[in-house]
């Protein structure tokens, strides 16, 4: 069993920025695929950033050029740093992570409030 834990949302003004990180309890190097997705009130679960074993990081349009994951092995965490961020961005930021056995585990979620 896999155990993700997320940190660092919060709310901050248009233009800002912040930085969520994600532990997992196990070695991320057994892990298939990891990343983040959002969602916002209303709306259903969309992919962020995320990146699978053997290939390159797959952003969402909509963060393009703002949003920057990456990953610190030693430590097995990843990260989202998130610049120039836009009221629309605002939503819960949920960690995630799939195994060998391909099996989806999620992190509690943290909320991210871009004020105008």
């Amino acid at each position: 069993q896999v155990e993700v834990v997320e940190s660092g949302g919060g709310l901050v003004q248009t233009g800002g920025s912040l930085r969520l990180s994600c532990a997992t309890s196990g070695s991320i190097f057994d892990l298939n695929s990891m990343g983040w997705y959002r969602q916002a009130p209303g709306k259903q679960r969309d992919l962020v950033a995320t990146v699978t074993s053997g290939s390159s990081i797959n952003y969402a349009e909509s963060v393009k050029g703002r949003f920057t994951f990456y990953r610190n092995n030693a430590q097995n965490t990843w990260y989202l740093q998130m610049n120039s961020l836009k009221p629309e961005d605002t939503a819960v930021y949920y960690c995630h992570a799939r195994d060998a056995w391909m099996r989806n585990f999620w992190g509690q979620g943290t909320q991210v409030t871009v004020s105008s």
